[in-house]
């Protein structure tokens, strides 16, 4: 069969030349991404052979080999796992981070910065892993026979031009094998102790063993008769079983990088096990740096499930909860049955116990870290994600409320909200919040205005998220969750500047405004009425008290699950000079087009505060026009 000449797309050559010559400094990583390939390989075997032991046929030692040529400069790691057929040649390895190049190529560009100074840990995020290999090699030949069928196929590539699938001429042993021409500058990974110190530093813990063996070159002098055979050169056995006590913190580094193919160092770590009636032992492992696709919903938690050491599945859901899907790492039960189907365990009594205690402890550690100068980087990247728990997860509610963290009109920081309750204001019986599409934007909010004025705190909500969850906590500590946009807001029980009456005198016209209005603007508003929270600002929207708030509306809108929107009501601001104006206005007739014209204005300028489109952009543009033009000839 001739060769399938397939070139890389636009997008996939730039993710290339980012991996080959921008993303790591470390080049030796290239060697523990393919053992930690290879692994992976023989965990899918050997469980695959459990209800299909003929896949093993006579070859029934699972086993990775690495050798190396110095005089040829190639470097040869081979497996005798799984292997891949054509079709999962071209999908896994002629397709570069799968889950979202044109991400991939965001977040690189964001990081052009932080390259010029250091390393820039980006390839385990990404699914690139086995093109680390290009960082050392011009050329990358895969040979790969998938166990149960006869036929081999070669993987061709030179990491720039594109890649080749065709039908190996001879079958080849079953597995994987990936021979690297190397570059004149990494011959370094052909030497023996170079490659035994990589392995040991990585690729100590992998269960499966790896023979290395280094054929001797022409200028080696110390070299006599026949090459050494291949020799162990890993400890191995499950790390999860050993004594906490025996495994170091580099160990545990490792072993992380290892099970989530992850290229930063863990935030936190679960590592105990279970006796009782139900036995089993996990380490589980949080993340420092957040996944590129962490907002994905497709994404998955990284824990894998093992049998009496024996891998069974990555792909059981019921393990972890949605809102903890950045959690890696493994868990061995003693109760299951080495044969259980992915479907049983979705839905079984056995995995949801183990869920409870997993969510429990990797909670409980979070708490922990929560002390640390650190948790407040975790929780600005890791926070909105944790924030779908509050309203997934009522058992462990108050948990995640108290490692929350929130931003405040209380200076830049974050904050908690026993925090927030410590500095409640005298009268103060609420926690008020107040939600958009921006911290920035939320702290010139008009809704802030009367608040500010009084010294009392406003928590900012920014993420998403905090839509679904603030109204199903609905309190904290037996305080009620305020929202700032709702209508029902009153800030006068409160200590603090208050806010002027208004003359009775002035009381008619206001009223006369008022009824103008709502007759100009029409269905365009739910109702139009004096504001008890604004100081500076003449207008602003906010939602009827049993309403949906409005940001939430928009969401919703965009989504088309609420076509119909929500009908916002106006607040006017009637110690506002432009308010008084219109007062004075409302008697003149001649003013009446006028008044009704300003009327508008002043919605869409409400609009624009709030965040939302104006529906009629022209109209709004020749309102203001010929207003500004007045003003101008007045002046």
């Amino acid at each position: 069969m001739s060769d399938t000449v397939q070139p890389f797309e636009a997008e996939v050559g730039r993710v290339l030349d980012l991996v080959i010559n921008s993303l790591y400094k470390e080049r030796e990583i290239f060697l523990r991404e393919l053992v930690s390939n290879a692994s992976d390989a023989c965990d899918k075997l050997r469980y695959a052979s459990l209800s299909q032991p003929e896949l093993l046929g006579t070859d029934t030692d699972l086993r990775i080999e690495i050798f190396a040529d110095p005089d040829a400069a190639l470097l040869t790691i081979r497996d005798n796992g799984i292997g891949m057929d054509r079709e999962e040649l071209v999908a896994n390895l002629g397709t570069i981070a799968r889950s979202g190049t044109a991400r991939f190529l965001e977040a690189a560009g964001e990081a052009a910065e932080l390259q010029k100074n250091g390393d820039v840990k980006l390839i385990g995020q990404f699914g690139v892993g086995f093109y680390a290999a290009f960082m050392v090699a011009d050329r990358v030949v895969v040979q790969s026979r998938k166990a149960g069928e006869e036929t081999s196929w070669l993987w061709v590539s030179d990491g720039r031009q594109g890649f080749t699938v065709s039908e190996a001429p001879e079958a080849g042993p079953r597995g994987v094998t990936v021979t690297l021409h190397l570059k004149e500058d990494a011959r370094e990974f052909l030497g023996e102790w170079r490659l035994r110190e990589i392995i040991r530093r990585y690729s100590d813990h992998i269960a499966f063993p790896i023979l290395l063996q280094v054929k001797p070159g022409k200028d080696d002098k110390e070299a006599e008769g026949e090459p050494k055979a291949p020799e162990k050169v890993n400890e191995g056995g499950a790390l999860w079983t050993r004594p906490r006590s025996e495994i170091t913190d580099e160990q545990y580094k490792e072993f992380y990088h290892h099970v989530a193919h992850a290229f930063d160092d863990p935030f936190a770590r679960v590592h105990f096990t279970a006796e009782g009636q139900l036995s089993y032992t996990a380490l589980l492992f949080v993340p420092s740096m957040r996944p590129f696709d962490l907002y994905d919903p497709k994404r998955r938690h990284g824990v894998k499930l093992y049998v009496k050491r024996v891998f069974i599945t990555d792909d059981v859901e019921a393990l972890m909860p949605r809102y903890l899907r950045f959690v890696a790492g493994v868990l061995d039960s003693e109760d299951l049955q080495l044969n259980v189907s992915r479907e049983t365990l979705q839905h079984g009594a056995i995995v949801q116990k183990m869920r409870k205690v997993l969510v429990k402890r990797v909670l409980d550690e979070l708490a922990k870290k929560a002390k640390e100068d650190s948790y407040e980087a975790f929780w600005a990247d890791f926070g909105p994600v944790l924030k779908e728990g509050l309203f997934e997860d009522h058992e462990n509610r108050e948990k995640l409320l108290e490692i929350a963290r929130f931003r405040s009109t209380e200076g830049k920081g974050w904050t908690t909200l026993d925090a927030y309750v410590e500095r409640m204001k005298e009268g103060q019986t609420d926690i008020f919040y107040i939600t958009g599409a921006s911290i920035d934007a939320l702290r010139s909010s008009p809704q802030l205005e009367m608040a500010t004025a009084k010294g009392v705190e406003v928590l900012l909500f920014d993420d998403p998220v905090d839509e679904f969850w603030l109204p199903e906590v609905g309190d904290y500590q037996g305080k009620k969750l305020h929202s700032l946009t709702k209508s029902d807001v009153d800030l006068s029980s409160i200590k603090g500047a208050d806010t002027p009456e208004t003359p009775e005198a002035d009381q008619a016209g206001l009223d006369k405004l008022i009824a103008r209005l709502k007759l100009a603007l029409g269905e365009q508003v739910k109702d139009v009425r004096t504001s008890r929270r604004l100081k500076e600002s003449a207008v602003c929207l906010v939602a009827d008290d049993g309403g949906m708030d409005l940001r939430l509306g928009r969401m919703l809108k965009g989504h088309e699950q609420f076509a119909g929107g929500t009908k916002p009501i106006l607040e006017i601001n009637a110690e506002h000079a432009l308010v008084g104006r219109l007062r004075q206005m409302v008697d003149d007739e001649q003013a009446a087009t006028d008044l009704d014209e300003l009327a508008f204005l002043l919605l869409d300028q409400a609009r624009i505060i709030e965040g939302e489109p104006v529906p009629d952009p022209g109209a709004f543009s020749r309102r203001m026009s010929r207003f500004l033009a007045r003003g101008i000839e007045a002046a």
